[in-house]
């Protein structure tokens, strides 16, 4: 009997791993795989707007570029002056002396180290902004969470009752946004509250605290209603208390700059190295000091102007925290819960089949 033709070198096992290798499927993952790393899926999900790569860099360099160009342009006209005196061969004695080479290269060190130092500092205080914003999306996921789930509905009213209760926990992130922002109170909180409340909320010196307020009320007085026990009456005034813990993170970084006499020394030394800098490359350089000098001010402003934007992360620039993002996802989260309960809606047939 004749053995049926094989292939030389066939391996079904191995042929089998390239054709899923090259499959469209798998095609489709590794150009997906490599969208999101794109500067355009990045900042979509930071924060939630759809921009092409050029208009991120537009976005986030417009913020910083128009605060240090016009000490660029200084820097590198004060250079551009220098290459002339020395073209005519004014203060050669500048040129010739090693004693501004021996202070430049020191002064590199020294702002290498104070500038990487600086960026630290300020990235350490945007990063736990960020925690503390994270954190503060969870507690406020379990505390409206724990107030649909543990108080009691005895009639509609409770329901509508324990609804707003829930819409002030969204009104507390919005306001302490605000207040972070030193932003006044405004017309986003009024979705959220009633007119009363709102009015109220105008006068008060600390917005986000005096939601705090009502919040444990309504809990407190639920528990005396006898529609929640002792222990979930615990667990929620856990959830109010780790959210005015939050807060209260928040408000020491944005009460507690970085020291102004280190910012201070900090740019006087910019300046005497700015000052120097143009004597040490004319000899070389000539008439390009100009350009070169303006090219080294850009990178070094450019490093002290984004610790400067970073270290204060509540703000409204494009550096800072996606702050009205994570508003946004806290409001949905809520709505959600309340529209798509699983006693509700389009869950209530599912619940009552299971049942």
């Amino acid at each position: 009997m004749i053995a049926p033709f094989r292939k030389k070198n066939y391996n079904p096992r191995t042929n089998n791993q390239k054709s899923v290798r090259f499959s469209p499927q798998n095609k489709k993952a590794n150009h997906s795989r490599k969208k999101s790393r794109s500067f355009g899926e990045k900042f979509n999900l930071y924060t939630g707007e759809k921009l092409q790569w050029w208009q991120v860099v537009f976005r986030l360099a417009g913020a910083m570029i128009p605060a240090i160009l016009p000490w660029i342009m200084l820097c590198s006209g004060y250079g551009f002056g220098v290459s002339i005196l020395s073209y005519f061969g004014h203060f050669s004695i500048f040129t010739d002396n090693k004693v501004i080479q021996n202070i430049i290269v020191s002064l590199n060190i020294v702002l290498s180290l104070l500038l990487a130092f600086r960026t630290n500092t300020a990235h350490d205080r945007f990063w736990e902004g960020r925690k503390l914003w994270g954190a503060q999306v969870n507690v406020v996921r379990n505390l409206v969470r724990g107030i649909w789930v543990y108080i009691e509905e005895r009639n509609w009213k409770d329901k509508n009752i324990k609804e707003a209760a829930m819409r002030l926990v969204v009104a507390f992130t919005i306001a302490m946004k605000l207040h972070l922002r030193r932003d006044p109170m405004n017309e986003e909180l009024v979705p959220f509250m009633s007119s009363s409340q709102y009015e109220q909320i105008l006068q008060v010196n600390h917005a986000p605290l005096e939601i705090s307020l009502w919040l444990s009320e309504y809990l407190q007085n639920q528990y005396e209603r006898e529609q929640l026990n002792v222990f979930q009456l615990n667990t929620l005034h856990q959830d109010v208390d780790e959210m005015i813990d939050i807060l209260g993170g928040c408000e020491r970084i944005l009460k507690t700059p970085v020291p102004l006499i280190y910012t201070m020394t900090l740019k006087i030394l910019l300046l005497i190295y700015f000052l120097l800098l143009p004597w040490e490359l004319v000899a070389g350089l000539n008439l390009w000091t100009s350009l070169v000098v303006g090219f080294i001010s850009f990178v070094l402003l450019g490093i002290n102007e984004i610790g400067a934007e970073i270290e204060e992360p509540f703000g409204h620039d494009p550096n800072d925290l996606p702050l009205d993002f994570i508003c946004n996802t806290i409001k949905r989260n809520t709505d959600d819960l309340i529209t798509f309960s699983p006693l509700q809606g389009k869950y209530k047939e599912n619940f009552d089949r299971t049942a």
